[in-house]
């Protein structure tokens, strides 16, 4: 390949056929001004512009265009170069000063050529974002009469980053303010440890996880968070996102290892979208159940990479449930079991239960009194400290049912006689500290009693105690009628 000096007639036509905007400028004023400047002392431009804006404008106003070619008619929707030239005032506005300042304090510093990003606008008021390019030409360095500005039309460019920028900032609002607790995380170690099991050959992922369970430890330790909103420090008592990273360990923690378990077997079935009730905790301790919803983003199902996990807090909702369930299975003033759950007590201890078996029914002696001559607020404090008092005594786990109105029932697994003795002795004891700590009607009950070594057993012994309670009942109220005679 061989060059060849390009004829002289070829530059002008160069010039003006060129593909993107140029202007010949003359610069000499500019070069002139900034003399005039350096004589007057001025050392610093920048400070100087920064005085009295009016010496940028003054700078603007020193440039003169000599020539622009045909693109640069097109692109400023000028008819011919008159029409351009008398109109620059409407080309090189608003947004141009701060830049324009720049690009001379570069002039000023010695270059002889600077490149900017700027706005210019078009004769019809088009926005045009431009890139500059500036070039004293060569021979022209002593008095810059001679400069080359090209000019490259950006504006789609900038406009679809701007739209870029607006749609992340977009997401990023949605990502930020959501209403449920956003993470986003780096699943690609896990992917990772995954396969290296799959080229080992195992295929039985269920039975791996049972011998091992430490793997799933150990990848709960290969999670990285990338990201959490600020939903995320609200539901789990977070001052900030570092607060947060540094105590995954206090928020996932307990049950989660069996969660994460199951949803490390979701994914190595390759379901890369999965839902399920969980509970974390709070720093402050508090156990927050959610339900929770992990997807890998598409574009990253090759690594996992980016994993998106969204936890809504439904605590509230667990709290409602379990008092419901607790209200179909407990009676709401006294706090113990309700006749339906003591009925099916007995059901399932026909089948199957630990004999021997002792039953305690227990009515509350001077209800209908205190109901009818205190009041019914009084009637059910009593009622309250009945079942405060039957709870202490047996504790939590044993079947203690308010049956009736009045009439409660114990069903004591595993307890003989001497240990049916020893609990009703607490239960006195229990009642005794009880009338010492309340005001108001003294509580007792009317007890009877009954021990069964087998299922069949059972049914007799409820009703022989619920003779012998009712033999109690007559005796207190035979004494209490006894005592009401000896005062009248």
């Amino acid at each position: 390949m061989t060059s060849t000096a390009l004829p002289p007639d070829a530059l002008p036509a160069l010039f003006e056929h060129a593909p993107i905007s140029l202007w010949l400028e003359d610069f000499s004023a500019v070069h002139a001004l900034f003399e005039s400047w350096r004589e007057q002392g001025v050392e610093d431009l920048q400070a100087h512009f920064a005085e009295d804006l009016g010496h940028v404008d003054a700078c603007a106003s020193a440039i003169r265009v000599l020539r622009v070619n045909y693109r640069t008619l097109e692109m400023f929707g000028a008819p011919d170069f008159t029409t351009l030239n008398d109109r620059l005032g409407d080309v090189f506005r608003d947004d141009m000063r701060t830049q324009h300042a720049r690009d001379m304090v570069a002039l000023w510093n010695g270059s002889h050529g600077f490149a900017s990003q700027s706005v210019n606008y078009a004769l019809d008021g088009r926005r045009i974002d431009v890139l500059v390019n500036v070039r004293i030409l060569p021979g022209h360095e002593h008095d810059w009469s001679r400069v080359i500005v090209a000019l490259e039309d950006i504006t789609p460019r900038v406009r679809a980053q701007k739209q870029l920028e607006r749609s992340e900032r977009y997401a990023l609002g949605l990502f930020e303010h959501s209403p449920v607790s956003l993470w986003v995380e780096d699943f690609s170690r896990i992917k990772q440890l995954l396969d290296e099991l799959r080229r080992m050959g195992i295929e039985d992922f269920h039975t791996f996880l049972d011998v091992h369970p430490e793997f799933v430890t150990r990848c709960m330790q290969e999670i990285v968070v990338l990201d959490v909103n600020v939903q995320t420090l609200k539901t789990f008592g977070a001052e900030n996102k570092e607060d947060i990273l540094a105590n995954l360990g206090r928020i996932f923690r307990d049950d989660m290892h069996q969660h994460f378990a199951e949803q490390l077997l979701d994914l190595w079935q390759d379901k890369l979208f999965t839902q399920r009730e969980t509970i974390n905790y709070s720093l402050n301790g508090q156990a927050v159940h959610v339900h929770m919803q992990f997807s890998v983003l598409p574009g990253h199902e090759q690594d996992w990479s980016l994993v998106l996990v969204s936890l809504t807090d439904i605590t509230a909702r667990k709290k409602a449930e379990a008092y419901l369930e607790f209200l179909g299975r407990h009676d709401a003033l006294t706090k113990l079991s309700n006749r339906a759950y003591y009925e099916e007590e007995l059901k399932r201890l026909t089948r199957k239960g630990s004999y021997p078996v002792s039953v305690v029914i227990a009515d509350l002696n001077g209800l209908k009194i205190a109901n009818d001559e205190l009041g019914h607020s009084v009637g059910d404090d009593l009622l309250r400290r009945a079942g405060e008092a039957l709870r202490k005594t047996v504790g939590e786990e044993i079947c203690a049912a308010r049956i009736g109105g009045d009439e409660f029932a114990l069903l004591l697994q595993h307890c003989d006689e001497i240990a049916l003795q020893e609990t009703l002795e607490r239960l006195r004891a229990v009642v005794d500290l009880n009338n010492q700590f309340y005001t108001g009607p003294r509580l007792s009950f009317a007890i009877g009693s009954a021990v069964c070594h087998t299922p069949a057993d059972l049914m007799p012994a409820v009703q022989q105690a619920d003779a012998k309670m009712y033999e109690a009942k007559r005796d207190f109220y035979q004494q209490q009628g006894m005592e009401r005679r000896a005062k009248n």
